[in-house]
Formats: C-alpha cells, sequence, structure tokens
C-alpha cells in the first residue's frame, strides 16, 4: 500500500503568544519609585488630615500604619493577580490616573467623614484612616507587581530585576517620608501636598498611556466613555475638595489651629489645637483666667507667694500663653520662660492673640524635655506643666525622670503645677500622681468632686513639693470659682493613688491608661 504526501496533513503550530514588551529600565524604575513614595506620602499626611477630628495619639498613628500596609498587601496581590491575565501595559496607566483621582477624593472625603466621626471611638479611628488611605494606597501598591511582570522577559534574571525593583521602591518610601516630614509639611499646608501628589499622578498616568499607545498602537487605548468618566469623577473630586469644610485656619508643622472669638466676651479668643479647646484668651485683661484648671493655677500661684512678689517661673507648654501672661500681669517683674515645641504656634499667638515677648515673658521653640536639661539646677520657684498632645500628655513628659529633671530645676521651695486630662476610670492621672509622688516629698491634688468620683472626665491639678505645700489657704480660694472643685490633701491623694503604677521612660502606656475601659 503506497502512500502520497498528501496523506500526512501538518497540522497548523500553535502560536505561544509573545510576552508584552519590557519597558526601558530608567521607565520602570521611575514607576516604582514614584508609586511607593507616593503611598508614603500619603501614610505620613494622612496624620495631619484625621489628626484634627480624632487626635494625633498613638492608636491614630498605629491605624494610619496599619491601613497602609494593609492597602500595600491587597494592592500588591492584586497588582500580581492582574498582571497574570491581562497585559500590564495596559493597566500601568489607568492604575495611576485612578490613583490620582483617589487620592484628590481624599481630601472631601476625610473632611466630611470627619466630622461624622469627630472625638469618636476606637472604631471611628479606623473607619476614618481606612477611607484616607486604603484605596489610593492599594492602587499605587498595585503597579510594582505590574511593573515586574513586565520585566520578567529573561527567567535567568529573575532574582536580579525583582531584587532591584524592591530596592528602588524602598528608597522611594524613605524619599518620601524624609521629604515630607522634613520639607513638605513645613512648607506646604496638608491639602496642597494632597491635590499636588494627585495631580503628579494622574498627569504621570496620562504622558504613559500617550507614550504607551505610540509604541503600542491602538490596543492599549482606553475607551472613550472611561476616559470621560474618569474626567467627570476628577473634575467632581476637585469641587467637593474646593468646598469640604476646612477645619484649620492655620497648619503648624504640629497642629490643625484655629482662634474663634468669644460669644460672651468681646475680646475674648478660643484658642482650638486639633478639634479640641485649649486656651482663652483675653486681649485686653491677661489677668483674666476662664478656664478652671487656670483659675486653679493661679490660685497656688497666689498662694505660693505673697501678692505682687516676682518669681521665676518656667512653663512647659505654651499653648495661648494664658498663665505665662497672668503671672506677668499680676507680679511684675516676674521671669516667665516659656518652652512651646510648636515654632508656628508661637507665631500665631502673636498674630491672633495678641502674645509679646519680652524680659518679663520668653518663649523659646522646641521640646520641653529637651530644652529643660539645661535649665540650671535650683533656678525656678515655679514650674507649670501644660503640655498637651491632642488631649493627653506627651509619654516622655509623664515620667519619673521627667519629674525628677523638674525637681533639680526647681527651687527647694519650689512648686510644680501639673494639668492632666482623663477620664473615668482614672487610671492616667492615679499613674501620674504615683509617677511625681515617687519623686516629691509632697503632693496633692486639686479637682472637681465628680471626677474624683469617677463619674465624669476633666482637668486634674497636681501640686507637688519637696516643702510643705500651703494647702490651708487653697480651698477658701477654690469657693468662689464658677466652677466647683475640691482639694485632696497629701494622705487623701495618696490614698486615692492606691496600687497604680510609676510611669517610666520604660514604661509609659499614657494613651492606652487614657483610653476609657
Amino acid at each position: 500500500m503506497s502512500s502520497t504526501s498528501s496523506d500526512f496533513v501538518t497540522a497548523p503550530a500553535t502560536e505561544t503568544p509573545a510576552p508584552p514588551r519590557a519597558l526601558p529600565n530608567g521607565l520602570a524604575a521611575f514607576l516604582v519609585f514614584l508609586s511607593s513614595g507616593a503611598v508614603l506620602v500619603l501614610e505620613t499626611v494622612a496624620l495631619r488630615l484625621v489628626g484634627p477630628y480624632v487626635g494625633v495619639t498613638l492608636q491614630v498613628t498605629s491605624s494610619v500604619i496599619g491601613m497602609a500596609l494593609a492597602a500595600i498587601a491587597y494592592g500588591a496581590w492584586m497588582g500580581g493577580w492582574l498582571a497574570d491575565r491581562r497585559d500590564p501595559r495596559a493597566l500601568l496607566a489607568p492604575a495611576l490616573v485612578l490613583a490620582g483621582i483617589a487620592t484628590a477624593v481624599t481630601l472631601p472625603i476625610v473632611r466630611y467623614a470627619g466630622e461624622a466621626l469627630r472625638g469618636g471611638a476606637a472604631s471611628a479611628v479606623l473607619l476614618l484612616t481606612a477611607l484616607t488611605v486604603l484605596l489610593p494606597a492599594a492602587l499605587l501598591a498595585a503597579i510594582t507587581p505590574l511593573v515586574v511582570k513586565l520585566q520578567l522577559a529573561d527567567l535567568r534574571r529573575t532574582g536580579q530585576v525583582v531584587g532591584k525593583l524592591s530596592s528602588i521602591g524602598t528608597l522611594g518610601g524613605i524619599t518620601a517620608t524624609l521629604g515630607t516630614g522634613f520639607i513638605l509639611v513645613a512648607a506646604l499646608p496638608s491639602s496642597v501636598i494632597v491635590l499636588a501628589l494627585a495631580a503628579v499622578l494622574g498627569v504621570t498616568g496620562l504622558a504613559l498611556g500617550f507614550w504607551l499607545r505610540r509604541r503600542s498602537g491602538t490596543a492599549l487605548s482606553t475607551p472613550g466613555r472611561v476616559k470621560a468618566a474618569l474626567a467627570l469623577i476628577g473634575l467632581a473630586a476637585a469641587g467637593l475638595s474646593a468646598a469640604a469644610p476646612n477645619p484649620c485656619d492655620v497648619e503648624t508643622a504640629y497642629h490643625c489651629a484655629r482662634v474663634e472669638a468669644a460669644p460672651d466676651r468681646t475680646d475674648g479668643r478660643t484658642l482650638y489645637l486639633n478639634s479640641a479647646q485649649h486656651s482663652y484668651v483675653d486681649l485686653t485683661d491677661p489677668r483674666h483666667l476662664e478656664y478652671a484648671y487656670t483659675q486653679w493655677i493661679g490660685l497656688v500661684a497666689d498662694v505660693a507667694r505673697p501678692a505682687e512678689q516676682r518669681m521665676d517661673a518656667l512653663h512647659l507648654g505654651g499653648g495661648g500663653f494664658t498663665v505665662p501672661r497672668y503671672l506677668a500681669a499680676t507680679r511684675p517683674g516676674t521671669d516667665n520662660l516659656v518652652f512651646e515645641v510648636d515654632g508656628g504656634l508661637v507665631e500665631l499667638d502673636r498674630r491672633e492673640l495678641g502674645l509679646r515677648t519680652g524680659p518679663e515673658l520668653t518663649a523659646r521653640v522646641g521640646d520641653a524635655r529637651v530644652l529643660l536639661r539645661a535649665e540650671p539646677t535650683d533656678s525656678r520657684d515655679f514650674i507649670v506643666g501644660d503640655a498637651f498632645g491632642h488631649l493627653v500628655v506627651p509619654w516622655h513628659l509623664a515620667t519619673r525622670e521627667m519629674a525628677a529633671d523638674i525637681r533639680r530645676v526647681l527651687r527647694p521651695d519650689g512648686i510644680y503645677v501639673q494639668n492632666v486630662i482623663d477620664y473615668p476610670p482614672g487610671r492616667f492621672i492615679r499613674a501620674e500622681l504615683a509617677t511625681v509622688s515617687a519623686v516629691f516629698d509632697h503632693v496633692a491634688l486639686i479637682a472637681p468632686p465628680d471626677a474624683v468620683d469617677g463619674r465624669q472626665g476633666a482637668n486634674f491639678l497636681i501640686v507637688a513639693s519637696d516643702a510643705p505645700l500651703p494647702l490651708a489657704a487653697i480651698p477658701p480660694g477654690l469657693k468662689p470659682l464658677p466652677e466647683p472643685a475640691e482639694l485632696l490633701d497629701e494622705a487623701a491623694t495618696a490614698e486615692w493613688i492606691g496600687d497604680a503604677r510609676v510611669l517610666t521612660d520604660d514604661y509609659a502606656p499614657v494613651d492606652q491608661l487614657l483610653a476609657t475601659a
């Protein structure tokens, strides 16, 4: 039986699709550097965006970091999944444009949602931080696996390609973190940083899409309806950002600050820092003390030294400079030295609250813990601790080591008063009293009766000295004040402290102690 060539029909060969062409190495590195850096810019600025509504506490910082890491994880997973199913070259430009739009939308979302979630519990913090960073950071995190897939044309160089792009992404994050923290936040409002980042991402995405279309033809073109939808979303984001309520008059390096006129006093002004009432100043009468805790501080100062006698006072925290101005007005010749970490706040006080510095009132910008070390031993008669990060005393100013340095600077008969805010069950104030009692020989407490009984949150004033305290003169001074307050003497204070643990530089969970049970 014979056969011919026609008996053997060769099956058509199945063509394996050619892998997408790799990007130029410089472009690939730029995209990874930009997207990774943009995530860290968002993470850093997110703390500024949510601070006016939920404060700047350890829980808020942890929530922002956690949400950013979650976004990176889910974004990288999704980017890798898509890279195996679609041509990454068709996804890169839309991902950048969408990330830019999501970044721009962040501003109105945070400002509208922040008003609804203001001062909320842990769930509110998690929700607000998720709204701030989750979507834009996830879109940005998806870009690196897309780029990696394109660059893996030679499997023999897989480790080199992945390692190189991973290191470039890390360098982008480092550069963005340092640049934002040291330069951008100091030079620009958070809203400008966010919108500028959105613009950079959007323009980069559009330019990349144009370049890829030029090289690849129409296969990568985006449908007109999609383009129109993205443009409308971008315009809506810009409009909402412009109309969204801005909680700040001024953004300093540490605070979202604003000054409002008091409704009941022509010359009264209230200073708000990160949404919390911080200070009250009467522009024409520095002797006026509006808040109860400032009245207690003034009372202790008045009973500590004879009327009109000058003193050397040190203030840890300036705020609205209410107490320093009170001492300067009531005790001519008093040397008031104020440590204020926020130089922008000092400038705001000068512009809006009539602060005038001079021989009797000096403002020194810097961290109180650091500046205190340079103060001479036995150099101050009266030290006021009134430094806060939102509603909590910064942990490094609440430790036994800090109290010991305060005692060093205080003269043997000097008095230290510390303002503390706490809520039931009062774990932080008890721990701080235990801490101060571990250093000073005599410690007492002034507070509202309901706060002492654990029925409400309030300001507490710790009064401490190595010399016997002038306690007998304090209750008569408390009685005429508008808000009820009581004095716990040394024995009652010691009993009220109970078994609270002393805070140290090695153990100071201030935010956790302040949280309500």
